[in-house]
């Protein structure tokens, strides 16, 4: 008796395609956690936080200027990096972690 081998679906291309963007959208995101990760560290490390209010406070950030989460991330580890922060992520920063004037007026 011999064996048939079953014959690949006539969709194995889309299949293909499929995973292949699978596989890229978990790159993506592999990559977005190690940003997110990095800049908690450096809220921590700039706050005396711990990592949970690292996380708050990030998503604060991002919340309150409505830019997204991963964006702010980056910015503030290339901010670690270049010392370069844009003022409104930096202003926020600075509310979220009790360093701005306590009088809340400029000076």
């Amino acid at each position: 008796m011999t064996q048939q081998v079953p014959s690949p679906p006539e969709d194995s291309a889309d299949e293909v395609l499929r995973l292949e963007d699978e596989n890229l959208q978990l790159k993506q995101a592999v990559r977005s956690h190690a940003v997110v990760d990095q800049a908690i560290g450096v809220i921590l490390a700039v706050g005396r936080l711990t990592p949970d209010q690292g996380w708050d406070t990030l998503r604060s950030i991002s919340q309150n200027t409505n830019v997204k989460l991963r964006n702010v991330a980056e910015l503030i580890v290339e901010w670690a990096r270049t010392g370069q922060l844009p003022s409104e992520i930096r202003g926020q920063l600075e509310h979220e972690l009790g360093l701005g004037d306590p009088s809340g007026e400029a000076e």
